[in-house]
C-alpha cells in the first residue's frame, strides 16, 4: 500500500505558486494536518513544473476534475486581496471545502474566531476575543490585539501590530511594521503603508503613509467610487449606450 494511501489527512490543493504560495506550502506542512497535492496557478508557463517538490497541476480550471479525484479541500495563497476573494468564491462553487493554513508557532487564544481560507504564518500573535474574517492574511510575526475584528480578504502584512479593539474593514492593507493605535477603524479597501503609525481613522479607499500616518491619496467621491464597483467590461457597454 502507498503512503499516500495510509496517510488519512484530508488531501488539498494551494491555489497561487508563487512566493505567498511557498509559505503557505510551509505551514502546511508544518502543521501536519492536510496533506498538500499541488498547486494551481493561472501562469501557463509554469503548469507542469515542481515547486518546492510539489507539483503545478494547472490553472483553476482544473479544480473540479481534481475534486473528482478525491481532492476536496483547498487553500488560496494569493497576496492580492481581491483576486484572493474571487478566487476564494470560485472553489466553493466547484464543490471544495476552503481550509486555514495555521502555522504551528503562531499563537491563538483560546477564545479566537477564525473564518475559511485564513493563513495565520510562523509567529503571529492573535489575542483574546479577535474575529478574524475569511480570506484573511495575518503575516510573519504580526501582532492582532484583543477584541479586534479583522474584515474579509484583509492582509496584516510582516511585524505589523494592532491594538485592541481594532476594526480593520473587508479588503484593507496594513503593510509591513505598521502600527495601529487602540480602537481605530481601517475603512474598506484602505492601504496603511509600511512603517505607519495610525493614530486616527482611515477612512474606505484611502491610502495612509508617515509616522504619524497622513493621507497620500484621499478616498474618492461617491460617483468616483460607484464607477470603481462596476466591472469594466459592463462600464464599457454603459458608455457604449451612452454614445
Amino acid at each position: 500500500m502507498s503512503n499516500a494511501a495510509q496517510d488519512p489527512r484530508p488531501a488539498c490543493v494551494i491555489v497561487g505558486a508563487g512566493g505567498h504560495g511557498r509559505v503557505v506550502l510551509d505551514i502546511l506542512l508544518a502543521a501536519r494536518r492536510y496533506r498538500p497535492m499541488g498547486f494551481l496557478d493561472s501562469n501557463p508557463a509554469l503548469h507542469g513544473r515542481r515547486m518546492d517538490g510539489v507539483p503545478i497541476l494547472g490553472d483553476l480550471s482544473a479544480a473540479r476534475e481534481l475534486r473528482a479525484q478525491g481532492i476536496r479541500s483547498a487553500v488560496v495563497a494569493i497576496g492580492d486581496n481581491g483576486v484572493r476573494r474571487q478566487f476564494a468564491a470560485e472553489l466553493e462553487d466547484a464543490g471544495f471545502e476552503l481550509i486555514n493554513a495555521v502555522h504551528p508557532s503562531a499563537n491563538l487564544a483560546r477564545t479566537v474566531t477564525l473564518g475559511r481560507n485564513v493563513v495565520i504564518a510562523a509567529g503571529a500573535l492573535v489575542c483574546a476575543h479577535c474575529q478574524i474574517g475569511d480570506s484573511v492574511i495575518l503575516n510573519t510575526g504580526c501582532i492582532v490585539d484583543h477584541e479586534s475584528m479583522i474584515g474579509t480578504a484583509s492582509h496584516v502584512c510582516p511585524g505589523a501590530k494592532l491594538a485592541g479593539r481594532v476594526t480593520v474593514e473587508s479588503g484593507a492593507f496594513i503593510g509591513i511594521g505598521a502600527t495601529v493605535l487602540q480602537g481605530l477603524r481601517i475603512g474598506c479597501e484602505a492601504v496603511i503603508g509600511a512603517g505607519a503609525v495610525v493614530v486616527q481613522d482611515v477612512e474606505a479607499l484611502t491610502t495612509v503613509v508617515g509616522v504619524p500616518a497622513r493621507v497620500l491619496r484621499s478616498s474618492p467621491d461617491y460617483e468616483e467610487f460607484a464607477e470603481m464597483m462596476v466591472p469594466p467590461a459592463l462600464r464599457e457597454v454603459l458608455t457604449a449606450r451612452s454614445r
